[in-house]
């Protein structure tokens, strides 16, 4: 049996009905603000400090992290996955980390070691590959003779350093040189020590 043009009608009027006593579904939550403790990009960890109604929470591992709306209260560790759904378009633009190279000279003055000089190679390349670099160069001596002559060493050896950084992205203008001389020994020992380790440049590449 054909059904009459007033039943269809009720049947698209009850359906219309329907649909507008529908509820609509929930809008999904927006992602709760937290703050997440990464590396250095060398391994290192630093510490972060989130300050909240509730205290004090202290991030000091590898993605820690703290609800802000929290803050002061218990952390917990968010996933790689997470943060790179939550953080993955500021991390894709955000500036490169600074890398610091070290390179070590022979005793007595202002020579590379041989290991040092073939990683000249890697500290111009890394240079390169910024858009606007800026270098720091900062020389350092082992405590063999006194303070001010070891000064005198440390800036000849960034010196050194600095005029074979040669790049067509650097100028006088984004290169810095100093010297520590045998202040911040990089392994600490007492007056008088030939100490290989100490006698270095380190150039940080920004």
């Amino acid at each position: 049996m054909t059904p009459s043009i007033a039943s269809m009608a009720a049947l698209g009027l009850a359906s219309l009905v329907l649909a507008g006593c529908a509820t609509p579904p929930p809008p999904k939550p927006a992602p709760a603000s937290y703050v997440v403790l990464l590396d250095n990009g060398d391994g290192t960890v630093g510490k972060v400090l989130v300050t909240g109604r509730q205290g004090v929470t202290t991030l000091e591992k590898v993605r820690e992290s703290t609800l802000l709306a929290q803050a002061g209260g218990p952390s917990f560790v968010a996933t790689e996955a997470q943060i790179r759904q939550d953080f993955g378009a500021a991390l894709a633009i955000s500036p490169k980390k600074p890398k610091i190279f070290q390179l070590n000279f022979q005793f007595g003055g202002a020579k590379l070691t041989p290991e040092s000089e073939r990683d000249l190679a890697d500290v111009i390349a890394e240079i390169e590959s910024r858009e606007v670099p800026d270098i720091s160069v900062i020389g350092h001596t082992d405590t063999v003779g006194n303070a001010d002559q070891n000064y005198k060493v440390g800036l000849d050896r960034a010196r050194l350093v600095g005029a074979l950084l040669q790049s067509a992205k650097l100028s006088s203008a984004n290169v810095t040189v100093d010297s520590h001389g045998e202040m911040n020994l990089l392994k600490p020992t007492a007056d008088e020590v030939n100490e290989p380790a100490n006698r270095r440049v380190e150039v940080t590449v920004r």
